[in-house]
């Protein structure tokens, strides 16, 4: 293990900026990782150095997770820097927290009739400057020679083939290093490649624009800075071409992008939904540090990494304190003195400011971000309703507020009830022609939710409007609706229907800062509430689906001041239109019942 250095800091007036003497011991069970309950699959018997695997079903196998760190330690030296030619013993961030279960996570392949690697897609999102080349380097090293695979492809890219060179050469130098390396793989200079005749495998390098479309079969995938990425045509035409492998790994590292509306972007925050929700994509490792900004996040992290040493402890960007958990090598291969540099000239320009937020702190440098978390919004589930009306009918006669959010007659429409106990019950009308548009967008789960009842399809390609009101008409006779909060744009003649079958009181609202801040954070509060829960989904999908969706945008100058972002629908296969129909359901709500007329106590006398 390499040793722990602490560069010597420099005199600073307050001790705020100096760092808290925290010390990371990493103590890992990996035993207790969540994987899928399964069972499947006799005992692994995985054998390495006389230690052998006794355990079956979905396990982490350590024998093979020690088979990669002995090859780092045993095979590896570093490339560069300060232990330039010494052994490569990997860092307890990277051993345990990256290598062991990255490559020691097994489950049982029916297809294959042996235990394979459960994870076969990868993120690795960090500051720059974490030592991600080397450790790229030795991943892309073990799977050419050391994975048991014939004719393994394995395979670099970047934005450009010099990007992607940055990640090849200190492979190079490490085989160069290597006597049991440097025998037994060739470097062909010219076509940046390094070839294992032993088993007829080859690692090489190309860039973004590459033509991948035909021929490849990569038994691993390496993409290095995925913001630098313009779409995804080529991380989608390596993976499609890595079916035929047994165990592929398709791994790609990053720091955060700044456009919020980017392939990188996407890439980052489905990493970042993993990380919080596991059971999202058991194939899928992923490895997310970045200093929150906001108390929201600050708050998420704490909920999912509990009395860990190295999380922020504000959101002060220039305390010390604060930079270890986006920079995991701090204090050791990552110079505190070069951070102190950094954020002394970030102070004085909000032009190295924002590179010293995205780039050290890991942060994106948009006014645009994720709203809810998902540990919160599965924690309000309450009950798990099995059809649409199972909850309608317990809640049937009881009074509550209504949010409309009608979007164009081409798309999908959402109407939401909210009861004084937090319950929230939806309605989502799409017309038939975007069902299969959101259904390719959602793997076939959107044309289910619509079977399922849980979305009402109207025939032709627009909005029936008569079935809205029809249906808006059947709550209002089945509960006591207060009123109905709805966006400005549905539309006066929309308003002016339902007013006249239902009599209901309709009161106009819109999506700006004003409007939105109160109920949004009223929302977030409900979702926080400790004991009895404030709000309850009972586990409808398709508003699941649009929570995890849904973004936020606040000003720069007052963070606290909130909207929802809708995405664009022409680029994007998001819909949010449930989250803003509720927003708007929680704004009635908040203004509470009507006051009581004198009737309701003391009759009318005549």
């Amino acid at each position: 293990m390499a040793a722990r250095t602490t560069a010597r800091p420099t005199a600073r007036k307050t001790a705020r900026t100096r760092p808290a003497r925290r010390t990371r011991t990493v103590r890992v069970d990996h035993h207790k990782r969540w994987r899928p309950a399964s069972r499947r699959g006799g005992v692994c018997g995985y054998t390495l150095d006389e230690k052998t695997c006794t355990r079956r079903g979905a396990h982490y196998c350590e024998p093979r997770a020690d088979k990669v760190v002995a090859f780092f330690a045993e095979l590896l030296v570093h490339p560069a820097g300060a232990r330039a030619n010494t052994k490569f013993e990997l860092a307890a961030w990277q051993e345990h927290e990256i290598i062991r279960p990255l490559f020691g996570e097994v489950h049982w392949s029916v297809q294959w009739g042996r235990y394979v690697r459960r994870y076969t897609r990868a993120t690795v999102v960090m500051g720059r400057k974490n030592g991600k080349s080397a450790l790229l380097s030795g991943i892309a090293l073990y799977m050419l020679c050391a994975d048991n695979e014939e004719s393994a492809e394995i395979y670099g890219a970047a934005a450009n083939t010099r990007q992607a060179g940055k990640v090849f050469e200190p492979a190079t130098k490490m085989v160069k290093k290597s006597p049991i390396l440097a025998e037994r793989l060739t470097h062909i200079k010219n076509a940046r490649r390094l070839v294992d005749e032993k088993t007829g495998s080859h690692y090489e390098v190309i860039p973004a624009d590459a033509d991948v479309e035909l021929g490849h079969n990569p038994h691993a995938f390496i993409l290095d800075e995925v913001l630098s990425q313009p779409d995804d045509s080529l991380w989608t035409a390596m993976r499609t071409a890595a079916g035929a492998r047994v165990q592929p790994l398709m791994l790609a590292i990053t720091t955060e992008t700044k456009d919020g509306t980017s392939f990188g972007a996407d890439f980052i925050d489905e990493a970042d939904r993993v990380m919080e929700d596991p059971p999202r994509a058991p194939h899928h490792f992923v490895f997310v540090r970045k200093t929150p900004r906001t108390v929201d996040e600050l708050e998420r992290l704490r909920r999912l990494f509990p009395a860990r040493p190295e999380l922020p402890v504000s959101l002060d960007a220039w305390d010390e304190r604060n930079w270890a958990w986006a920079n995991p090598a701090l204090g050791s291969f990552l110079s505190i003195t070069s951070l102190r540099e950094e954020a002394d000239e970030a102070r004085k320009s909000p032009a190295a400011e924002a590179g010293f937020r995205q780039f050290r702190l890991n942060q994106r440098v948009s006014q645009v971000t994720r709203w809810i978390p998902m540990d919160l919004w599965n924690a309000c589930t309450r009950e798990i309703a099995p059809t649409p009306d199972w909850i309608r009918a317990r809640l049937q006669g009881q009074r509550c507020w209504g949010g409309l959010d009608l979007s164009s007659k081409l798309d999908l429409t959402a109407f939401t009830l909210l009861f004084p106990d937090g319950s929230a019950l939806w309605r989502f009308w799409v017309p038939e022609s975007i069902t299969p548009v959101l259904s390719e967008h959602t793997n076939g789960s959107f044309e289910e939710w619509v079977r399922d009842g849980w979305i009402t399809e109207t025939d032709g390609d627009t909005i029936d409007y008569d079935r809205i009101y029809d249906d808006v008409e059947a709550d209002h006779t089945d509960f006591k609706i207060v009123d109905i909060t709805y966006d400005k744009w549905c539309g006066e003649p929309v308003r002016q229907e339902i007013v006249k079958r239902t009599r209901l009181k309709m009161l106009e609202s819109n999506t700006t800062f004003d409007r939105m801040t109160p109920p949004m954070t009223d929302l977030m509060r409900r979702l926080k509430a400790k004991g009895a829960p404030e709000f309850a989904h009972y586990g409808n999908p398709v508003a699941r689906w649009m929570a995890d969706n849904v973004e936020k945008k606040s000003p720069r100058d007052d963070p606290v001041r909130l909207r929802p972002v809708k995405p664009d629908r022409d680029k994007s296969g998001k819909r949010i239109d449930g989250m803003v129909s509720l927003i708007l359901g929680v704004d009635g709500a908040m203004r509470g019942l009507p006051a009581p007329s004198v009737y309701e106590s003391q009759g009318m006398s005549l």
